[in-house]
């Protein structure tokens, strides 16, 4: 089934596989796409992917992060959009379609030029010590929460104007509807809050998905992300305040109960297709599972300390921890020990959404799309054959071989040299060109270095 066509909405993908959102410093510094972005999105049309989801363009002009990432907040966005994505598709022989991931991080911004309170917005006040650089996080007004809700709608509009295939919305990642949907981030106690049952958690997501719908038309193909279950308390180091009753909201978040009661919901709003991943927050061990890339996130952390007190605090943690006595103790809630080939991905095997993804399907009638350390054929092919899923999206594993699809129809069922999910790309998005840094899968630095410029060259 991997090579069966599938029809969603009027837009038929050739094959059961998607290039997952990834993100990479590939615009200007305003968001502009360039040549850069559409050369490496090239890569996996080429490929023989299905289809390609964008990383995620910002929808806020004032939370544009991290720099060099693409935007759709403002209409001149549109035509350079536009261009670029006739030349992915007309100049590849292969009928990839591609989807805009829309999304806005709120306080989990990662950096910015000086300090701004728009950085620090959430659905509600309190302290993160892993996730945005703010030192705290600020709840957003009514007037701030309806401006968000019209940026959505607004940016939806424009990427149906610029001509991708579709459009999908993302509550996941920790970004701000995930803020308003988790039970241990959103404790407002108005109609936008967790002072009631899952479903006033709801209203926001519920608010953008409406105007989504109604502005793109009921013929466009609109999909939305979301995690199966947000493990609030991974990584273990997570720190966040205020400690509020229930704990277990705080420790858990959303089960897959309560996500499952949002999906049922979306599904009656008119959503073509369900993407389901898991955890809250970018990097985490749900959802890059495999080892924590210490050194890394130092370089991260290290280069946005003159943000914030936090910020500062942070990087000398992660300074501290690489010492050598510390640095197993910096692995706390990852997988740092995996088998040869990586078959275990952090806190269950490769593919460990599919079974759940399965459950969702039975109770739902829109697509499902699932991600999640896929690389191997058959764990694919048996998810697609048992009705666990309708498409599966890859992203890690397709950075290490572009042309994965391709060796899948020549009957490869693993890549020899194939993703080991060592995260090193995942840490590396905000700091660096975007590549694999996993200097065992190469012969020697400097044909590491030359492949990830390739990847990232202009014309």
């Amino acid at each position: 089934m991997i090579f069966d066509p599938i029809t969603i909405n009027g837009v038929t993908f050739q094959n059961r596989i998607l290039r997952s959102a990834m993100g990479g410093r590939m615009a200007n510094y305003d968001g502009t796409v360039t040549s850069v972005w559409k050369n490496f999105e090239r890569l996996f049309a080429e490929g023989g992917v299905g289809g390609i989801v964008s990383t995620t363009f910002s929808v806020d002009p004032f939370r544009q992060s991290p720099f060099e990432y693409p935007s759709i907040s403002k209409d001149r966005f549109v035509d350079p959009l536009s261009g670029y994505l006739d030349r992915i598709r007309k100049d590849t022989p292969y009928d990839c379609k591609y989807i805009i991931q829309i999304g806005d991080p709120g306080y989990a911004t990662q950096s910015s030029l000086f300090p701004e309170r728009a950085d620090t917005l959430s659905s509600s006040s309190g302290f993160d010590l892993v996730y945005g650089y703010g030192n705290r996080r600020v709840e957003m007004t009514e007037q701030e929460i309806e401006q968000a809700i019209q940026a959505f709608v607004a940016a939806a509009g424009r990427v149906k104007d610029a001509g991708a295939d579709g459009l999908e919305l993302t509550a996941s990642k920790g970004y701000l509807i995930h803020q308003f949907l988790n039970p241990g981030l959103n404790r407002r106690r108005d109609r936008w809050g967790s002072g009631g049952p899952a479903p006033k958690r709801f209203l926001f997501l519920r608010a953008i998905v409406e105007g989504i719908r109604e502005r793109i038309g009921p013929k466009f193909l609109f999909g939305v992300k979301m995690s199966i279950q947000d493990d609030n308390h991974l990584p273990y180091f997570t720190f966040r305040l205020p400690l509020r009753w229930p704990l277990a909201h705080y420790y858990r978040g959303n089960t897959e109960v309560e996500i499952l009661q949002f999906a049922k919901e979306l599904d009656k709003l008119g959503v073509d297709y369900l993407h389901l991943v898991s955890g809250c927050g970018f990097i985490s061990p749900r959802d890059t599972a495999g080892p924590f890339p210490l050194d890394e996130v130092r370089i991260f952390f290290n280069s946005t300390r003159h943000l914030s007190r936090k910020a500062a605090l942070r990087a000398a943690l992660t300074d501290l921890f690489a010492h050598r006595a510390l640095r197993r103790a910096a692995q706390w809630g990852w997988d740092p020990e995996l088998p040869p080939g990586g078959s275990s991905v952090g806190w269950g095997p490769a593919g460990a959404n599919i079974e759940a993804a399965g459950r969702f399907r039975k109770q739902l009638k829109m697509k499902i799309f699932v991600n999640g350390g896929l690389k191997r054929q058959d764990l694919i092919e048996n998810a697609l054959q048992d009705g666990k899923c309708d498409m599966v999206s890859i992203g890690r594993g397709l950075l290490a071989n572009p042309d994965l699809v391709h060796q899948f129809r020549d009957g490869i069922n693993e890549p020899q040299n194939s993703c080991t999910y060592c995260n090193r790309c995942a840490a590396r998005t905000a700091t660096s060109p975007l590549g694999c840094y996993n200097l065992a899968r190469f012969p020697d630095l400097k044909t590491m270095q030359e492949q990830i410029m390739a990847m990232n060259r202009p014309d």
